[in-house]
């Protein structure tokens, strides 16, 4: 029998999934059910919920997961040189090497919290930056990006003729651009609803509360001789790997590694992507990392034209009004709009979209209690009789 709480994770897992796999159908409408950016929505997903295990859960604000994200790009694409283009290996060599990255940072950086803890994290992600960008050319290729050629080795794929050009990133012969690319996009989604599964499950273990209970007060349980450092290493490794994963898809999307996929903006955008859907919650990471990427890819391409078209309904003096007041908030103003956004959201509702969310069914469900005690109060009334 399931107890109350395992029936509403199955629930929830069930509408998760069902909302991923359809995906390109209800994204239509708003144009953005094209594979390339369903792809992002997933991989973001990824990235998003790896974090959110990290600060969610512990409350350690780390900026430098970018560097998790590149590692595990890179990693990728050395998989797909030396190796074979399967994916597998690239995703796994992604995670590993981005898992061992993650225990040499988080063992120097966990030494401190708060805002140190964050400059550490920054400050490595940093020092990654300018590493792959510089010392480390031979295996990052610098600025021009790791690529694949065709010299590659790739010692475990079938020998290929020149004349093919470069091979495809595939699954078992299955290529990631098969279905007009929605085969990448449901490998991805696959991944996202099994790391949402995996970050469900440690919410509610055991490991889970004990990183709750630390972020609630850590001193307290320092003080009762309960050593947090090596939960904190976990989760910081654990959401690493998350980031390397995130990575990794990339590249299988994409068979290219940039050092820019490391740079501290990357970071402060998955910081933004969690803080907008909602810290600590587990649809909240997702929502945010969608609602980013939407404007991102989308919002920002809206153009006067877009908009004389939005607004053709309305009288042309009022048309061109509306064009004209809401032209700096789209195409190349979408940062704009973004910003007013979450300064909205910060202000008004801590908890993120979710916390929104929350009140409104909070309210329905207030509203309709009243309104079933009304009608209770109203039948329950003695009957009178006149004349």
């Amino acid at each position: 029998m399931f107890t109350q709480s395992a029936r509403k994770d199955l629930i929830m897992m069930v509408v998760f999934i069902a909302v991923v796999l359809t995906m390109p159908i209800w994204l239509s409408p708003i144009g953005a059910s094209y594979p390339d950016l369903l792809q992002k929505f997933a991989i973001f997903g990824i990235f998003a919920i790896g974090f959110n295990i990290l600060f969610g859960l512990t409350g350690y604000l780390s900026f430098g997961h970018a560097a998790f994200l590149g590692v595990g790009s890179y990693a990728a694409v050395w998989s797909f040189k030396l190796l074979t283009m399967n994916v597998l290996p690239g995703i796994f060599f992604g995670m590993l090497i981005a898992g061992a990255f993650a225990v040499l940072i988080g063992f120097i950086s966990l030494r401190r919290s708060g805002i140190y803890f964050s400059i550490l994290t920054l400050a490595f992600a940093q020092m990654s930056y300018n590493l792959a960008y510089s010392v480390l050319t031979p295996i990052t290729n610098g600025e021009t990006s790791l690529q694949l050629a065709l010299d590659d080795p790739r010692v475990l794929d079938a020998t290929r003729a020149a004349s093919e050009g470069l091979p495809s990133t595939a699954l078992f012969g299955m290529k990631m651009s098969d279905w007009d690319g929605l085969f990448g996009f449901y490998f991805c989604a696959t991944i996202l609803i099994i790391a949402f599964y995996i970050s469900l499950r440690i919410f509610r273990s055991p490991f889970g509360l004990k990183l709750a209970a630390i972020k609630s007060n850590q001193n307290r349980m320092n003080y009762t001789g309960f050593n947090t450092r090596p939960y904190l290493l976990a989760a910081f490794v654990i959401s690493g790997m998350y980031a390397g994963l995130a990575g990794s898809l990339m590249a299988v999307t994409d068979p290219l590694a940039g050092a820019e996929r490391m740079q501290w903006t990357a970071s402060g955008e998955v910081v933004l992507m969690t803080i907008l859907g909602g810290v600590g919650t587990l649809i909240g990471p997702l929502i945010g990392a969608g609602l980013i990427k939407y404007f991102e890819n989308i919002f920002s391409s809206f153009n006067d034209q877009v908009l004389h078209d939005i607004f053709s309904f309305l009288p042309d003096i009022l048309e061109n009004v509306m064009v004209f007041i809401v032209n700096p908030f789209v195409g190349e103003g979408w940062h704009l709009t973004l910003g007013a956004l979450f300064m909205v959201i910060v202000i008004f509702l801590p908890g993120g979209i979710m916390e929104g969310l929350s009140r409104i069914v909070a309210w329905i469900k207030k509203d309709r209690t009243k309104s079933d005690g009304d009608d209770a109060s109203a039948s329950a009334k003695p009957q009178t009789s006149e004349g």
